[in-house]
């Protein structure tokens, strides 16, 4: 690694809550306005091809908070959303 590189820390935030039409498109640009985001992605159905409702945003780490904080309750297409800090998966039984 070059001395001068640095490695950007994020979290994944989860949003629900999501209007069915809100692409990842979509919710990038709504939390631009909180923080740089760095990824976002709304969970679509296999099955059906529709949204579940919910979806993920990556920022850094440092503007985790300020970012719950600021978009928890927002109002997104009609709907009141939902933010807090993504939890793993336990992949274990």
């Amino acid at each position: 690694m070059a001395g001068n590189e640095v490695k950007l820390v994020s979290k994944t935030l989860y949003v629900g809550n999501l209007p069915w039409g809100t692409t990842d498109k979509d919710l990038a640009e709504f939390f631009s306005n909180s923080a740089e985001v760095l990824a976002s992605r709304v969970i679509i159905d296999r099955a059906t091809g529709r949204s579940k409702g919910f979806g993920f945003v990556e920022v850094p780490e440092e503007k985790v908070e300020q970012v719950i904080a600021d978009m928890n309750g927002r109002e997104l297409g009609g709907r009141e959303i939902i933010v807090n800090e993504a939890k793993p998966l336990n992949t274990t039984s």
